[in-house]
């Protein structure tokens, strides 16, 4: 298998993870479980689609923030992909870590319902970003 072959498996499969954790945020919602595990599972969704397409870029971290970073400058702020997609993914991001790492958070369905529809949209446009 070539380097490019190699390259585009782990793509797909990140961009299968991507889709398997907005599976798991929508299952979530649908039962009316934890805001708190449905916005950890939307923002996954999110972090995992942006994994895919780091797979092309000469960029590695083991820290979301360096991840995040790294995506807003060269593929939003770039005009690569729409900035309405970071801004997504940053208050993804944000919600997640308040709702994973502080005490006495309350997030409401109401709150994170939004960000389903938004882990598509951003894993439906990194998909066509890939294919191009």
């Amino acid at each position: 298998m070539t380097v490019d072959e190699k390259r585009h498996e782990l793509a797909q499969y990140r961009l299968k993870q991507a889709a398997e954790s907005l599976e798991e945020a929508e299952f979530l919602m649908s039962g009316k479980m934890s805001p708190r595990s449905i916005i950890n599972r939307a923002y996954y969704a999110m972090f995992y689609a942006v994994l895919a397409l780091l797979v092309n870029e000469p960029y590695a971290s083991s820290k979301h923030t360096g991840v995040l970073a790294y995506f807003n400058k060269n593929f939003i702020k770039s005009g690569l992909l729409p900035e309405a997609l970071g801004r997504s993914l940053n208050k993804a991001f944000e919600l997640r870590q308040r709702g994973d790492y502080r005490e006495y958070i309350e997030m409401t369905h109401e709150q994170v319902a939004p960000f389903i529809g938004e882990a598509r949209s951003f894993i439906a446009a990194v998909r066509a970003h890939l294919d191009k």
